[in-house]
């Protein structure tokens, strides 16, 4: 976004513009509910309340931005149609909200996605037009549809009425939570995070507004630190949804006067509590949307802010979607039941005599733990023994402790495990 766009967007009546848009919303976007999370406040020491954009209309919180935006726009502007480049949750916003409007959408999106997404995208009665290898070269080629042929490019970001349109969110939260003292929010463009601490430092600046990323994702860490906006030379992170190199303009200068503080988790963070949203609260949470939940546990020692506020803490983290296709969530799970001591592998070499494998079997029964497989491999022994046996075993376990415990077992018995992961 230009410069002077960025001030003269600055410059208007947030208040105004806030309230607005949330009547814009009404009867299409839900606003959804405010949920308790005892297992988080209990992890925590803090009043969590979760704010769960994933059960929203399309999935994901990116309904309200696309469609404030586009309500926003004139009959003639209507009629030239609608284009933007996505590749995932903002191409289902803006198709659902151009169909509730009446307007042709055509969404590009990189050849490498989904056909799960596509198809979704389309059931909202877009036009997808799948172009370039990456995201960029998409959003380029829907830059030039809207120039040649006279659409309106709705950004998924770097936009004030689409930043406004996800700054509902706060206005639901102050509504539902009046008592809330933080509210933690995922960063990626910056339209969510500059929404909702748009909205909250509006109507009550005495909440802190946290943002979280994850740790391969540094362009809000870098931008902050530098005073302007830093693109990221890479971004290596499972959370697609915030995997963005060069956040927006106008999401900085927002985020840059209004954000308390920024707060960094890990991937396993983030695998840890898709799974327990899962476990604990049979909640489908995509990896962007469990960012705010992996930065829970986090805040007393990486918020300073968080750490010196007197009193206690009232905290809702804003779970942005929930659109994640069954291949990823199984490769979620397992990762986070690794990290969390759930599953354990390792291998050990035994004598090649009858009666071996049944010893380990015996003494894995005598721990309760499930085995999940086996490999029983003669040929890839390290001649430990004269004539010996590879065994490796995947199992489930109860923990970090339980994993001690069996293996403790094993060394007892007189193997020599070998922990894989």
């Amino acid at each position: 976004m230009e410069q002077k766009d960025v001030l003269k967007a600055l410059q208007r009546d947030h208040a105004a513009e806030l309230k607005l848009a949330a009547e814009r919303l009404k009867g299409t976007a839900r606003h959804t509910e405010i949920i308790p999370s005892p297992v988080l406040s209990d992890m925590t020491g803090h009043k969590i309340l979760l704010k769960p954009e994933n059960l929203q209309v399309t999935g994901s919180f990116k309904i309200r931005g696309a469609y404030n935006k586009i309500a926003s726009l004139s009959d003639e502007e209507l009629a030239r149609g609608i284009v933007t480049a996505s590749a995932g949750n903002h191409a289902q916003g803006v198709a659902y909200a151009a169909r509730e409007r009446g307007a042709k959408a055509t969404i590009c999106m990189p050849t490498i996605t989904p056909p799960l997404k596509v198809d979704a995208t389309k059931a909202y009665g877009a036009d997808v037009v799948l172009y370039g290898d990456v995201f960029d070269e998409s959003a380029a080629h829907a830059a030039e549809l809207a120039e040649t042929q006279g659409m309106i490019y709705v950004p998924p970001f770097d936009d004030y009425e689409v930043i406004c349109g996800q700054g509902t969110i706060g206005l639901e939260i102050l509504e539902d939570v009046p008592d809330v003292t933080d509210v933690v929010v995922p960063l990626g463009g910056g339209g969510l995070g500059a929404g909702v601490a748009l909205a909250i430092k509006t109507f009550k600046p005495e909440v802190r507004v946290i943002g979280a990323i994850p740790e391969g994702s540094p362009a809000w860490k870098d931008s902050f630190a530098a005073g302007r906006v830093s693109p990221a030379d890479q971004v290596v992170t499972s959370a697609e949804g915030v995997a963005v190199k060069h956040p927006g303009d106008l999401p900085f200068a927002l985020l840059n006067e209004f954000l308390d503080d920024l707060v960094t988790v890990t991937e396993r963070d983030i695998n840890e509590m898709i799974l327990l949203m899962l476990e604990k609260h049979k909640l489908v949470v995509e990896a962007a949307g469990a960012v705010s939940l992996a930065a829970l546990e986090h805040l007393n020692l990486r918020s300073r802010k968080f750490a010196s506020a007197q009193g206690p803490h009232v905290v809702v983290p804003i779970m942005s979607g929930g659109n994640i296709d069954t291949v990823t969530m199984g490769a979620v799970i397992q990762k986070g039941m690794i990290a969390r001591g759930r599953i354990m592998n390792f291998e050990v070499e035994l004598p090649d005599t009858p009666g071996q494998l049944v010893k380990v079997a015996t003494l894995l029964a005598q721990e309760r733990a499930n085995v999940i497989q086996l490999d029983h491999d003669q040929f890839k022994a390290s001649g430990h023994y004269t004539n010996a046996v590879s065994l490796g075993v995947t199992v489930e376990t109860n923990g970090p402790d339980h994993i001690d415990r069996i293996l403790a077992a094993l060394r007892k018995a007189g193997f020599q495990p070998k922990r894989i992961y």
